[in-house]
């Protein structure tokens, strides 16, 4: 995994009034970066639940799983689909089903379902990367709706189409060969932040 993960949520995003969190996890790179960002929800008084279905097995995401499991993080065995349940256990929830290296057939299968509950949910939805269900270029053709987008390196081309209420980036740590190598212009990061704000409260 290229991404520092322990820096690539915005805490602010989560008020602490909001203290319980569903972190749904995919089976690749962005799985691991939901794992990982729920141990970061942990670490700060938190109270995130991971709904992980299809487990990697990569050794380096089984060192994340079992992180997280030490760390005393609930692991869901399924996902309700009556999307109430969802509503009054959780504050939000965080998607890190499919991120940019999916495939543009990778929501159907066992995502689908878990889209399709995505979709209907009422709380604030915070996306990793992209919003599952969309395409990295086009953006949404019938994916989920994210209140907030967290770009991870550099905005994809989809984030145009983000329509949310706050978008952060995550990518102070990129190398500045690879900086210039792909003309990424990053923004500035304030302090010793390594996420910054986009687009502020909408």
């Amino acid at each position: 995994c290229p991404v520092p993960l322990s820096q690539a949520f915005p805490l602010p995003s989560l008020p602490r009034k909001q203290p319980t969190v569903l972190v749904v996890c995919g089976p690749a790179q962005n799985g691991a970066v939901g794992l990982v960002c729920a141990r970061h929800l942990r670490i700060f008084d938190y109270e995130p639940t991971i709904f992980y279905p299809k487990r990697s097995l990569d050794p380096l995401y089984r060192d994340f799983t079992t992180q997280c499991e030490k760390m005393d993080i609930p692991f869901l065995s399924y996902l309700p689909t009556e999307v109430q349940l969802i509503n009054d256990a959780y504050n939000a929830v965080v998607d890190a089903v499919l991120g940019a290296e999916a495939e543009l057939g990778e929501g159907g299968g066992p995502c689908a379902s878990i889209l399709a509950t995505l979709k209907h949910i009422r709380i604030p939805i915070v996306s990793l990367d992209v919003p599952s269900g969309w395409d990295v270029e086009a953006g949404s053709s019938g994916g989920i709706s994210p209140d907030v987008l967290v770009s991870l390196m550099a905005p994809k081309q989809c984030a145009r189409h983000f329509l949310g209420r706050q978008h952060f980036v995550a990518g102070r740590f990129v190398p500045y060969d690879v900086q210039k190598k792909f003309e990424l212009n990053p923004p500035e990061y304030p302090g010793t932040e390594c996420v910054v704000a986009l687009r502020g409260p909408q």
